[in-house]
């Protein structure tokens, strides 16, 4: 085989999707970049789980742990309206159940502001968050720095996606009005 046969051998594959049928239609790029982001996602979440039972919190699923760091951020007290708003998370009762686990753990305290509900870090929660950051920095951070990726490339993109995700949600809304 020549190399110019080779080489259009390998262009033809495609794109990398998890829906070819998907792809086929106007904008093949999206398709890449969902599967992308769903790769992303799992990754992230595995990451999470193992990361926080190796800081020595167990038993803990990946929601628990953007929870957990949701009420830890900026040391002050979070209800359940602000952690949903800031995670774009619609379920509320996941998010109550997260609490009420993570609370059950000793990692955070309930309180009250007003009449909502609050959720503040507690000093066993700070030191898991703390355990969680040195982890994440050894064995997540330098590999990443040694990729020698352009960290204002990945704050664009990092940008792209929330504006993106604004597009589903309005995708989504449409959709649930159909």
């Amino acid at each position: 085989m020549t190399e110019k046969s080779s080489t259009k051998n390998e262009t033809s594959i495609g794109p990398v999707v998890s829906a070819a049928h998907l792809a086929s239609g106007a904008m093949p790029a999206l398709s890449e970049i969902e599967f992308a982001v769903t790769m992303m996602v799992n990754a992230y979440h595995r990451w999470m789980v193992r990361c926080m039972a190796a800081s020595g919190s167990e038993g803990l699923g990946s929601l628990d742990v953007l929870v957990l760091h949701s009420v830890n951020h900026r040391g002050r007290a979070k209800t359940l309206s602000d952690i949903c708003l800031v995670l774009n998370i619609e379920d509320t009762h996941t998010v109550t159940y997260a609490l009420k686990k993570l609370e059950k753990a000793g990692l955070i305290t309930s309180g009250r502001r007003g009449k909502e509900k609050t959720a503040e870090i507690t000093e066993a929660g700070e030191t898991a968050c703390m355990e969680y950051k040195r982890l994440r920095e050894a064995l997540l951070i330098e590999p990443m720095k040694a990729l020698g990726l352009d960290e204002s490339e990945l704050s664009r993109l990092a940008a792209t996606l929330r504006l993106v995700s604004g597009n589903y949600d309005q995708a989504a809304r449409a959709a649930a009005a159909m």
